[in-house]
């Protein structure tokens, strides 16, 4: 009866490990930016650095107030948007963005980091880190989908060794994803790729550059699916132990 209990639980965490994990991977929400750029704080400087002097007259480009971006595994969005808009945030998830946005495959772009801010040298390291980041994400998303079907084929207490590899696999799953968000917490928060991007646009676009960055709910999915995959992983591996020794 424990015994059963226990699956029952095991299960339970396993499935909502790859839930959360699944999502965490397909939607591209692991960071939210915005720009925001007033080349004329002033109103002494017009476009293209020229000295407004009395009595010019200067024409400006139609131009969004502030640039939103979203970025996941696959996919770095951007698209522009209004600072009055009340609903600015809401324009950053599923429902409320506008049809014309430019999108372009993450691993080819490791934002905030570009040729332009950087040197060949620093974006080849970028690339490397980015890489590392895809690599153990893949690797996670594959341990726990497979996990999970060598646990379906392990009921009901078939065998102790495919519990204990589905165990495995669960708690393999866990540390590269565990990896995964601290490694982009680093990327974000640690490493200096987002003030020598900030200091770039400052001094080649307008002095009054800002940029906002947070989390998104794709970044918050990953650490809930690390701790039902680990906490799944304990107990299939619990599971397969106690079959080996009572049933065995």
């Amino acid at each position: 009866m424990k015994l059963s209990v226990a699956l029952f639980f095991a299960g339970l965490f396993g499935a909502l490990a790859a839930v959360f994990i699944l999502l965490s991977f397909g939607t591209d929400y692991w960071l939210l930016a915005s720009e925001t750029c007033h080349p004329n704080p002033d109103g002494s400087i017009g476009p293209g650095g020229v000295t407004i002097e009395r009595g010019d007259v200067v024409v400006q480009e139609d131009s969004s107030d502030v640039t939103l971006y979203h970025e996941g595994f696959f996919w770095r969005c951007s698209f522009g948007g209004s600072v009055g808009d009340d609903n600015l945030l809401w324009k950053l998830w599923f429902t409320n963005q506008p049809h014309l946005k430019e999108c372009m495959h993450a691993y080819l772009f490791p934002f905030p980091v570009s040729h332009q801010t950087h040197n060949a040298t620093e974006y080849d390291s970028a690339i490397i880190y980015r890489g590392f980041w895809s690599i153990f994400m893949l690797i996670g998303v594959a341990a726990v989908v497979l996990g999970g079907f060598i646990i379906i084929c392990a009921a009901p207490f078939a065998s102790h060794r495919l519990y204990k590899a589905g165990g495995g696999l669960f708690l393999a799953s866990g540390i590269f994803l565990l990896c995964v968000v601290v490694m982009y917490v680093l990327w974000v928060q640690v490493l200096d790729v987002v003030n020598v991007y900030i200091d770039h646009q400052r001094s080649t676009v307008c002095p009054d550059f800002q940029l906002s960055l947070s989390y998104g709910l794709s970044f918050m999915f990953a650490p809930i699916g690390i701790f039902f995959c680990l906490l799944a992983g304990l107990l299939f591996l619990l599971i397969g132990r106690t079959i080996q020794i009572h049933y065995h």
